[in-house]
C-alpha cells in the first residue's frame, strides 16, 4: 500500500476549565494508516472521539502525545511537531479540508469562495473559474447564484459551495467532515461521484458519515473508534 497518510499512538484529553478542571480523555493511542486511492469512514458512536481525530489531522486540536504523518511534497512530516508555517503550506498544497458548515468573508461571491484555494497556488484566474463552474454546475448550484454572497444562500446551498471549494484543488489527502449532512438523495450522489473521482486520481481519504448508504458507498474500509 503506498501510504499517504499514517497516525501512531495519538492521544489526547480535553481539560474542562469552567468544570472544575474535570479531564475528557477522548483518544487513546489511536493508529491509522491511509493508502492512495482509498477512503477511511471513522466509525462509532456519538462522543468516540471520530471528530478529535480528523481535526486533529488537520492540526486544529493539538494531541498530547503521538504523530501523525502525512506525505507532504515528497518528504514525510509530523503534524503535530511541524512549526505553523509547515502546517499552513501543508494545507496549502497536500491536506483538504471539506465540512458541512461554510465560513466565508460577507460579500464574497461564491464563485470567488470555490476558486480561492487554487488561485492562492498561482494558478490562472481563468482556468480557475472553468474549475470552479463545473464543480458548482456538478454539485447543481444555479448559476444565477455564482456571483452573489453565499452568506444570503439556504443552507444546503451553502453546503454544495464549501464541497465545490474543498474539492477545487486535487489534495494528496482529503478530510471529510460529514460533507453529505442535511443533503437530498441528488446531492448526496454528486458528492459521492466527487469523492470517487479523488479515489481516482490516488488521493487519501478520511471521513465522517452517518448517513449509512452514502458510508457503504465511499468506504473502502471503516475504522472503528471507541473513547
Amino acid at each position: 500500500m503506498n501510504i499517504r497518510l499514517r497516525v501512531e499512538n495519538l492521544s489526547k484529553t480535553f481539560i474542562l476549565h469552567h468544570q472544575d478542571g474535570v479531564q475528557l480523555p477522548v483518544l487513546n493511542n489511536a493508529s491509522l494508516d491511509v493508502g492512495a486511492g482509498e477512503c477511511v469512514v471513522l466509525h462509532g458512536h456519538s462522543g468516540s472521539g471520530k471528530s478529535t481525530l480528523l481535526r486533529s489531522l488537520y492540526a486544529n486540536y493539538l494531541p498530547d502525545n503521538g504523530h501523525i504523518w502525512v506525505h507532504h511534497q515528497g518528504e514525510w512530516l509530523d503534524m503535530v511537531q511541524a512549526p505553523a508555517r509547515r502546517i499552513l503550506d501543508v494545507r496549502r498544497h497536500t491536506i483538504g479540508w471539506v465540512s458541512q458548515f461554510l465560513r466565508v468573508i460577507p460579500r464574497i461571491s461564491a464563485l470567488e469562495v470555490v476558486m480561492q484555494p487554487l488561485l492562492e497556488l498561482g494558478v490562472a484566474r481563468a482556468e480557475c473559474e472553468e474549475k470552479a463552474a463545473a464543480l458548482l454546475r456538478r454539485l447543481n448550484v444555479p448559476e444565477r447564484l455564482w456571483r452573489l454572497a453565499p452568506s444570503t444562500f439556504s443552507g444546503g446551498e451553502q453546503q454544495r459551495v464549501n464541497i465545490a471549494r474543498g474539492f477545487i484543488v486535487d489534495y494528496p489527502v482529503l478530510l471529510l467532515d460529514e460533507p453529505t449532512a442535511s443533503l437530498d438523495a441528488v446531492n448526496s450522489a454528486a458528492v459521492v461521484s466527487l469523492i470517487d473521482d479523488a479515489k481516482q486520481r490516488g488521493a487519501a481519504v478520511v471521513g465522517i458519515f452517518h448517513d449509512e448508504e452514502t458510508r457503504r458507498r465511499v468506504a473502502d474500509r471503516l475504522h472503528p473508534m471507541s473513547a
